[in-house]
This record gives C-alpha cells, structure tokens and sequence, in this order.
C-alpha cells in the first residue's frame, strides 16, 4: 500500500493512476464548496468534510463523528472514489484538514495518502464545481481497534495527544469550544508545529523528538484527539508515517469531553 504521505514528485508521477481528492472545511465568509468551485488542483474531486466525512454533531458524540459506513461510502461514490483507487488528498489548511479522508481510508483498507505540502502557489487551477463520475464504493465497518472511546480518553494507562493549538489546550477561549481547557492527563501536541513555514512535514529526526518529547516511546497505546476528530488524524499518519506504533482516535474528543459539566478539565500547558 501507498505510504500516509507522499512527496510531489510522486503524485506527478503517478498523477494518471490516482484520484486527487479536495478536502476542505467551511470557513467563516465562504463554505467549503464555494472555495473549491473558486479555484483547485486540475481534476481534483471535492470531498465535503461535513457532509460525508462525519456524522450529525451532538453533545454526546462531537461536533464531527464518524459518519455510518453507508454515509462515507455514497460520499466516495459521488466523489468518483471507487474500491480500487488509489486517493492523494490536499486542503487548503496545511494538509490537517484533509489528513481526515486520509485516515479513514487507509483504515478501512484502502490506499491513501496525504499530499505533502499540498498545492503550491504557482499550481494551475480549475474553477467550476465538481463534476465527477459515480464510481463503486462499498460501505465497511469502522474497525473497532483504530477508535478510542471516552472511556479509553479517561483511562491513566493511556497516553492522549490533543492535536488543538497550545493555547486551546491551556485554557485559551475559542468559540469552537463548550468550556477552555483539555483532558486530564493530556499531553499538547498541536498539528501545525509538524510542518515547516511551507506547509511541509518536518524531517523524520524532528518529528521523532518531538514524539518522544511527549511521551511517545511505544510503552504506552496513543489515543489521538483534538477538538472534533479531524486534525486529530493528522498526529495518527505522522505516527504511521515514522514506522511507530498505531494510535487510535478518539471521534468525540474535546468537544464531547467537554460537553459534560461534570467532566474534569485542565488548564495550562499541561506536563
């Protein structure tokens, strides 16, 4: 199977083989479809993340759950996803946003990666919205053993990475959040600090010590969260990215931790 993360020269040599998917968030001022008709990456596919890549947000499951397998999968198909492609996927956000189609892919077995860098400026573009050919896609299962629930996020013996900025982790207000803070116990690992100024992925040696700089040394099961389950992907192909154990995802994270008042929260930058 493909790597979690491929550089630019293989994409452009590969660029017949594979399907190139737009993975984007709505924004404040403009929605994600909007973003992508207004300009993306020649014969992208657009794939909606709140549409398709989760579920109906609620307090008891976060703001963005797993979608059931029957909703991920008419989502490919409309894409012009199908069973067999091979999927390199870019945002407009660094690549953390997009790292979720990525994860829920390779997770379900099928061939994914993220593109490294994502598209640079000089890149040509196509405007006008999707117009894709409905491919075969069939609905499978979550596996079990890639998720972490709210119970495995409380649990001492896990090790639990929260992907959100330092100053979300510490208490920082942000509107996206029912309360400030983090899961006790949580070690601040924010996405973003993976990559460099260009949007790239740091050099295997640093990513490794910043891994080992919160706790990661394989003793203990990692259980990756951020605010909704998105970015939180990310953490998990770095990891698989470097050879390291597996984690797991915690869907809900910290927007569902925090939608019980009588759940613990900590501030600070934490250990």
């Amino acid at each position: 199977m493909v790597g979690p993360v491929v550089a630019r020269d293989w994409w452009q040599a590969h660029a017949h083989e594979v399907v190139l998917a737009d993975v984007r968030r709505d924004v404040p001022g403009t929605s994600a479809a909007a973003a992508y008709a207004a300009g993306h990456l020649p014969g992208a596919a657009f794939v909606d993340l709140d549409r398709w890549l989760a579920g109906p947000p609620s307090p008891e499951h976060g703001r963005h759950p797993l979608p059931s397998p029957e909703v991920f999968a008419e989502g490919m198909a409309r894409a012009g996803i199908g069973d067999g492609d091979v999927v390199v996927a870019y945002d407009d956000a660094a690549g953390v946003v997009a790292a979720r189609l990525v994860w829920m892919l390779r997770v379900l077995g099928h061939p994914a990666a993220l593109l490294d860098g994502g598209p640079r400026p000089d890149d040509p573009r196509e405007t006008g919205p999707p117009d894709p050919v409905r491919r075969s896609s069939t609905p499978r299962p979550w596996p079990s053993a890639a998720l972490a629930a709210l119970e495995d996020a409380a649990d001492a013996g896990s090790l639990v990475l929260d992907a959100r900025s330092a100053e979300r982790f510490a208490g920082a207000p942000d509107p996206l959040d029912l309360r400030p803070g983090h899961i006790p116990g949580a070690r601040s690992l924010p996405c973003l600090e993976s990559l460099d100024p260009d949007g790239f992925l740091l050099p295997e040696d640093v990513l490794r010590r910043r891994l080992a700089d919160v706790g990661v040394d394989g003793t203990r099961p990692v259980v990756s969260s951020c605010g909704s389950g998105v970015t939180a992907c990310h953490t998990l192909l770095v990891l698989e990215h470097l050879g390291l154990p597996a984690g797991r995802l915690y869907p809900g994270s910290w927007s569902q931790w925090a939608a019980d008042p009588d759940r613990p929260a900590e501030t600070g930058a934490g250990r």
